[in-house]
């Protein structure tokens, strides 16, 4: 079975809500969507994902580009996957590039579970079973996130995270306690800067936050600075949290070694795949490190079934606006689809909607 082509469509997807963030806010989703049909009639699919709008051309290119590539090669994930690194690497696989990469690898994956007619967790030894939820919002102050999280725990969510990074650390600790008072007691809370803070200020602000209860705080400070994450981490008594930015599971390997994270929680784009996400989920058992999910709902779920040390499925649903199966979440867990692969279908209407 061969890769026969693979289609590329660049969509800005809705969102529920806009996602604000310490440095920007995401109104739509800037997508690319990933179609793979093989030459003996199998159809796949997945996408990638990048936060500036004005950057989904780029994202576009990069995706057909590499696909182009690959156009013609035996439908084998891990052999394909080696191919484009060594492809790719004088050039390097990180950022536009890193994302693109994953973003293919996700789709074969899934391309190639659907020819098993195995949903992809099964198709990796693994079996479907429920994983614990949080929501994933955006900077919210005291007086609005009373609201979010009272639509949390109406949800259903077991979690909540909220972004932080105020001007002020008072401000930061009125929206934790009051997010804290709404969500009520058996329900997690965790705090995420978005690597908008310094070292010392992280040290200080995180400290503040040790009484909370919070399950973690995300990304404190620049997350290619290990050797600051490594000393908020050995300052502050509630885990620290970083991973959505690694670059491949190399840079996984060095924040470990650096020990500059409690938790982790890589991206399943940017670690290159559903192939970078095993390599980096045998690295997280052997470090005996508690793994999440950083958004990718879909391929996500059924990877962390896969994950010895699986913890927490991120649900910020960027595609879900474009998908056709809804996100079932009951008691506090999301279950995958048991359909093959990763259950990815497209909405035709919405996707020739919000095509550009």
């Amino acid at each position: 079975m061969r890769i026969a082509s693979i289609r590329t469509t660049p969509v800005l997807a809705p969102m529920p809500r806009p996602v604000r963030t310490a440095s920007g806010t995401i109104d739509q989703f800037p997508l690319v969507l990933i179609d793979v049909a093989t030459d003996n009639g199998v159809h796949g699919r997945a996408y990638a994902q990048i936060y500036l709008p004005e950057l989904l051309p780029a994202l576009q290119h990069t995706v057909a580009g590499l696909s182009e590539m690959i156009t013609g090669m035996a439908l084998v994930p891990r052999h394909v996957h080696a191919f484009l690194l060594r492809r790719c690497r004088l050039f390097g696989v990180k950022n536009l590039t890193g994302a693109a990469v994953g973003g293919l690898d996700m789709a074969l994956w899934d391309t190639w579970a659907r020819a098993r007619g195995e949903p992809l967790a099964c198709a990796l030894g693994a079996e479907l079973r429920p994983l614990k939820a949080y929501n994933s919002v955006g900077l919210y102050d005291a007086a609005s996130v009373v609201a979010i999280a009272e639509e949390t725990r109406a949800a259903g969510y077991a979690g909540l995270k909220i972004k932080a990074g105020f001007p002020t650390l008072a401000e930061d600790l009125a929206a934790v306690r009051a997010a804290r008072g709404a969500l009520g007691d058996g329900i997690a809370l965790m705090v995420d800067y978005n690597q908008a803070l310094g070292v010392d200020e992280a040290i200080a602000r995180c400290g503040a936050l040790d009484d909370e209860g919070l399950e973690w705080i995300e990304e404190p400070v620049l997350a290619d600075d290990l050797e600051g994450c490594a000393r908020v981490a050995a300052a502050t008594v509630t885990p620290i949290q970083i991973g959505e930015n690694f670059n491949g599971p190399s840079e996984m390997r060095a924040a470990i070694a650096a020990k500059a994270l409690d938790m982790v929680m890589p991206d399943a784009q940017l670690i290159h795949g559903v192939t970078g996400w095993l390599e980096a989920a045998a690295l997280a058992c052997t470090a005996g490190l508690r793994m999440s999910s950083h958004t990718f709902v879909e391929a996500s779920a059924h990877l962390l079934c896969a994950t010895p040390t699986a913890h927490w499925l991120e649900v910020l649903d960027a595609a879900g606006g474009l998908r056709r199966a809804p996100l079932t979440l009951r008691d506090g867990m999301v279950t995958p689809w048991d359909t093959p692969g990763i259950g990815l279908e497209w909405v035709d209407e919405a996707v020739t909607r919000h095509r550009i």
